[in-house]
């Protein structure tokens, strides 16, 4: 399966039956979309397709835990998990779960590759611990949220 969205290129794959791999460039060098990926302040912005986001925990370390809240048509969706590695500029291992799916966890790793013309490829595998999980992810509009997500990432790094 791929998923590719016009106006901001976003491939959406399932390399294997317990993964779903997302792949997206941005117009930017990687210090800043790893920035944006990085500091709460610009997670805000961003990170819930552009809707308000309260960053309610965030400890950017090893073993530490984050929870964003994102606030959208007056309901509310929570995502929460905990750093597993982070190899600054380079990789990001944490475990993710939504509020819609409880104690399905998956394991996301998000690498950020420098492509030496200002621009970032961004690569994030989310293993999962069955099929069945991974096409519930699938079937939850993650590729269109995400997708709306990259957008205002997008509108962020332009501004910046």
């Amino acid at each position: 399966m791929t998923t590719t969205n016009p106006s901001a290129p976003l491939a959406v794959t399932t390399p294997s039956e317990r993964e779903i791999r997302v792949e997206r460039v941005f117009a930017a060098d990687r210090d800043r979309v790893w920035a944006a990926y990085t500091e709460p302040e610009l997670l805000a912005q961003w990170w819930g397709r552009g809707n308000r986001l309260d960053v309610e925990r965030y400890e950017f370390e090893r073993g530490g835990r984050w929870r964003f809240v994102e606030h959208s048509d007056g309901e509310t969706h929570g995502f929460e998990g905990r750093f597993r590695e982070i190899t600054p500029k380079d990789r990001i291992v944490q475990s993710f779960e939504w509020d819609g799916m409880p104690a399905y966890v998956a394991i996301d790793t998000a690498t950020f590759e420098d492509l030496g013309d200002g621009r970032t490829r961004v690569v994030t595998v989310s293993q999962f611990h069955t099929p069945e999980e991974r096409d519930g992810m699938l079937n939850s509009g993650m590729a269109e949220g995400l997708g709306q997500s990259y957008v205002a990432l997008d509108a962020l790094l332009a501004r910046t």
